[in-house]
């Protein structure tokens, strides 16, 4: 299994909540496309798993 991990501290000028935060991180890798630069290397899809990760403080959201 292959992990894209994106991580994001939240910005309350930018998201509204960690929720808002983790969407973006998400977001962002699929802008960037690396699932799609691991497929072109001969990794099959259902092997690429992608997380983003938001954090505030102490407190810390993956999605």
């Amino acid at each position: 299994m292959l992990l894209i991990l994106e991580f994001k501290v939240h910005d309350p000028e930018e998201e509204n909540s960690l929720e808002d935060t983790v969407a973006a991180a998400l977001k962002h890798i699929e802008e960037k496309r690396y699932a799609y630069t691991l497929e072109e290397k001969g990794n099959p899809i259902g092997k690429i798993r992608k997380y983003g990760f938001a954090f505030e403080g102490k407190k810390v959201l993956i999605g």
